[in-house]
């Protein structure tokens, strides 16, 4: 990525204070439509940016050069490192919070994070909820996003635990998988909001199991990733 920002219309981004992109966080923009998101988002004012920007009709539109530290993702941390912004790219879906995103959004989303996980060398287990690294506070992209489908592209995490599967405790096994340890309650809305957000009530088997089945799939990621660049 150029560090040329002249082509993205965003003034709201500032430098990534020796750290590199190592995640990649997705939101809805809370708003009615393209131009209004666009707008706000390019406003001094404001004080918020995105990397990128993806319509409904599946348009893509770069904001904030990758090289610059835009600011989507606040107060929150993740695997225990705080200032998001610095170590992320940020995509913004237009999407008002209270519906599907259509395909034609979904398959542009798709091909936007392929190159940016190429480009950055992020994996799977690295693309992230708003929700998830801000519990509590945000909930963005929401119980409507597709993490399913995002996953059987091979970018993102998501599975469904089956009745055979472990159960070991939750409060460890979402400490691993990158939750920060703060309110159990919030903390388990924010899990239950981006892999079971049918769920309702405390803490339960299911939520255990597939914990431990998401903890297993990014050891097992991390171990691909480490094999496939040891030196031959």
């Amino acid at each position: 990525m150029s560090d040329d920002t002249s082509r993205f219309p965003s003034p709201n981004h500032g430098d990534r204070r020796g750290h590199r992109p190592s995640l990649i966080v997705l939101h809805y923009t809370g708003m009615i439509d393209a131009a209004s998101a666009r707008a706000r988002l390019c406003d001094p004012v404001a004080e918020v940016s995105a990397h990128w920007l993806v319509d409904e009709q599946g348009r893509v539109e770069g904001l904030v050069s990758e090289s610059r530290r835009a600011w989507h993702a606040g107060a929150g941390s993740w695997h225990g490192a705080d200032d998001i912004n610095s170590r992320s790219i940020g995509i913004e879906l237009v999407n008002p919070g209270d519906r599907p995103f259509p395909a034609a959004q979904m398959a542009a989303l798709c091909d936007l994070l392929r190159a940016i996980m190429c480009r950055w060398q992020i994996g799977a287990e690295s693309v992230i909820a708003h929700s998830d690294l801000a519990s509590g506070r945000k909930f963005d992209p929401g119980a409507r996003f597709d993490w399913e489908g995002l996953a059987r592209e091979g970018l993102a995490l998501f599975d469904r635990a089956g009745p055979s599967d472990a159960a070991p405790p939750l409060g460890p096994a979402l400490e691993r998988l990158g939750y920060r340890a703060t309110d159990p309650t919030d903390r388990l809305q924010a899990f239950r909001l981006r892999h079971r957000p049918w769920a309702e009530g405390p803490e339960d088997a299911g939520d255990r199991r597939l914990a431990h089945l998401l903890l297993q799939q990014s050891v097992d990621h991390h171990r691909e990733t480490a094999t496939s660049s040891a030196p031959t």
